[in-house]
């Protein structure tokens, strides 16, 4: 069995229900696992919350729930000095050990997502230990099957972002949603294995306004866009909504664009973009051909 925590930045609405539920099981005093986690300076799980869009008429918000990723080829047990200090148990959960970890403050940097903490009263690098004391605790949720306890914070969350189980198991909640959603590796993660896995992470988008003739002031709706990007040969395709607008999400990185908008008894207009950021690329009014 490889325990593991699948998380959905789509479901996420920064409601800090698992933050919480994670500040209340390790704030204040010590469990079987690790020492009390301060109350201010630690985030076992970090919301990290991002504005989206470089124009006030495109502008979202995006947000990824960020633990320790429980990496099958730890950073930060490579970085310890001790053996021991830093361990990964038998079902994948990477424990940092209280007492042979004290004062190897080497192994908070060695973290490539930032998900160590320091503790400075007791001289100890502290993280998500994914509830792994209470998941041995045979009292903790005794009313269900050992199989359905799940960590603190996935408990705790009302949008079922988090969802916890077996990674093993192909027949488990856990693989069903990580099969059927998109992989998106945290960058500073990426190529590696971990047993916190991260869906619909998005990327860039491009995003406009489709106009008729600038006399008439009327959106168009229906209006198709066409997307290719230069360097990778892929197409995108949408059309415009009731409002006029239109945007492509998911789109690669760092490419350049050319969008072409067309509708009938108009001519095509044409645009470039480079997904550097997300980008509303403006408003377009057609003119009558």
């Amino acid at each position: 069995m490889r325990r593991g925590i699948a998380i959905d930045s789509r479901m996420c609405m920064a409601c800090y229900c698992c933050y919480t539920a994670c500040k209340d099981e390790h704030c204040g005093y010590d469990t079987a696992l690790s020492k009390r986690q301060p109350i201010m300076g630690q985030h076992w799980m970090d919301i990290r919350e991002w504005e989206r869009g470089d124009s006030s008429r495109r502008v979202k918000t995006a947000t990824v729930q960020t633990p320790c990723s429980h990496c099958q080829d730890p950073a930060c047990m490579a970085a310890a000095t001790v053996e021991g200090a830093v361990y990964k148990r038998p079902d994948g959960i990477v424990i940092i050990d209280s007492v042979k970890a004290k004062g190897q403050r080497q192994i908070v940097d060695a973290c490539p997502i930032g998900a160590i903490y320091w503790n400075e009263e007791y001289q100890l690098p502290q993280k998500c230990t994914m509830c792994a004391e209470l998941l041995d605790d045979p009292d903790y949720m005794s009313y269900l099957p050992a199989r359905l306890k799940v960590p603190r914070c996935v408990e705790a969350c009302p949008n079922h972002a988090l969802i916890f189980g077996d990674l093993d198991d192909p027949g488990s909640e856990i693989c069903r949603v990580i099969a059927a959603n998109r992989v998106t590796q945290l960058e500073p993660l990426e190529g590696q294995e971990t047993n916190v896995v991260h869906l619909n992470i998005p990327t860039v988008f491009l995003a406009g306004t489709v106009y008729c003739p600038r006399d008439m002031e009327e959106v168009c709706i229906g209006a198709k866009v066409e997307l290719a990007c230069r360097e990778t040969g892929e197409t995108h395709e949408t059309v415009t909504n009731y409002f006029g607008d239109w945007e492509v999400e998911w789109l690669p990185r760092r490419k350049n664009f050319d969008i072409k908008i067309t509708m009938d008894g108009y001519k095509p207009a044409v645009h470039t973009a480079f997904t550097d950021v997300d980008h509303y690329v403006g408003m377009t009014y057609l003119e009558r051909a």
